[in-house]
């Protein structure tokens, strides 16, 4: 069927800081790092898509497994924005059958950059969300191409939906990545957004992990946020909400944390300072919890987890004694002159003007290295390939042999 288909057919801010420019939209990353010309220079394999949709859609109809090479060389071939919405549909069949392991990384990486080059970032982000059905799981380069293209249409909302996939997969181990995703956080809370209670939930675990990677005012002030947020959470909706499918600690006490970085910050050199729109965060969350119900399924919930509850009752119950410890600990911030008035969508733009020929350095050179690797990994299996079918070709021509010599007798 599918086969058939195919036969078918820098700038001024409020602030008056200096950001990033390029044809009139935002951008980080320079046009060095974002340059598929290496990328697409490469050695290919051209391949007839009709032809190659046809021997895939036969394969599956026979029960045998299409090859990962198979999968490679159709996405690799795509020309239209039609043609990506097939290669979905084969990433979807492959990863649905026996070698779904075998998805090879630079397959991934072209995908993305196959989606980008064709106007297609909705078929990138609903693949990445739903990695279990299409086995999408990129690396950090190829993460931060995609939101760099977001970034340059100002659309925070999926850039924001990009780094939550980011922050589940744990993937936050470069810095370029790191100040791109705390980029894109702050951009998206500029908006003022009404965020449900999940969307807290993975705002804050973006920030406090990425927050945990950096030892300066930007990650401090964003382990701050994220623990503020996920304190709220911990505080409404239970520490199970916290954690449930999350890459956090199941441990309650997210608003002590929130405290503790601000004590830590306290001892720190004065060069490490809190911005005061994450304190701010912090103080409002403080405020006494207003008297609701719970809904019955909730506790249900807690009926079943009675000493979860009994942890989050005291969590409540501390409130008055946490606020007490925040307005000490603010003072003592505020006479120590570690209270930073800038915003912090300002203090990480200066931080990624800072840091960008550094990381773009290190990225673009390991970049060409996996290049490299993704090459030889490739010649490697195309030989065996062609072994393999010369082997099957001889042992189909000594059947016919076989059969000749026995019709003769």
């Amino acid at each position: 069927m599918a086969a058939h288909m195919f036969k078918r057919g820098f700038v001024w801010s409020r602030t008056g800081m200096k950001v990033w420019a390029a044809a009139g939209k935002r951008c980080i990353l320079s046009a060095a790092y974002v340059d598929s010309s290496k990328w697409e220079q490469r050695e290919k394999d051209k391949q007839n898509l009709a032809e190659l949709a046809s021997l895939m859609d036969r394969t599956y109809e026979r029960k045998f497994p299409v090859s990962s090479l198979t999968i490679s060389r159709f996405i690799d071939n795509i020309s239209s924005r039609e043609q990506v919405d097939q290669a979905e549909y084969y990433l979807y069949k492959f990863h649905h059958s026996p070698n779904c392991f075998y998805l090879r990384d630079w397959s991934i990486h072209s995908w993305i950059r196959q989606c980008l080059k064709f106007g297609a970032r909705d078929k990138a982000l609903y693949t990445i969300q739903h990695k279990v059905q299409y086995g999408i799981f990129p690396d950090n380069f190829t993460f931060n191409i995609l939101l760099d293209s977001l970034i340059k249409d100002g659309n925070y909302k999926d850039a924001m939906a990009v780094v939550t996939e980011i922050m589940i997969q744990e993937s936050f181990d470069d810095v370029s990545t790191q100040l791109l995703a705390l980029y894109v956080m702050y951009n998206y809370l500029e908006n003022k957004p009404e965020l449900t209670w999940e969307e807290e939930r993975d705002l804050g675990a973006s920030l406090l992990l990425t927050g945990l990677k950096q030892t300066n005012t930007v990650g401090f002030s964003a382990q701050l946020y994220g623990c503020a947020l996920l304190g709220k959470v911990e505080l409404y909706k239970g520490l199970r909400a916290v954690y449930h499918q999350m890459p956090l600690m199941w441990t309650p006490g997210y608003l002590n944390r929130a405290l503790q970085v601000m004590e830590n910050v306290a001892s720190l050199p004065e060069n490490v300072k809190l911005c005061k729109e994450a304190t701010d965060v912090l103080a409002a969350i403080l405020q006494p919890v207003p008297v609701t119900e719970t809904p019955q399924e909730e506790g249900k919930a807690s009926e079943e987890t009675p000493k979860q509850a009994q942890f989050e009752e005291t969590e409540k119950l501390r409130l008055p004694e946490y606020r007490e410890q925040f307005k000490d600990l603010h003072a003592k911030l505020q006479s120590l002159g570690k209270v930073d008035s800038a915003s912090l969508l300002t203090l990480t733009t200066q931080l990624v003007e800072e840091k960008r020929p550094s990381f773009e350095e290190e990225d673009l050179a390991k970049y060409e290295q996996k290049v490299k690797e993704w090459e030889q990994e490739r010649a490697v299996l195309m030989e065996r390939e062609r072994e393999m079918r010369e082997k099957a070709r001889q042992e189909l021509e000594a059947r016919k042999a076989a059969k000749a010599a026995k019709a003769s007798l």
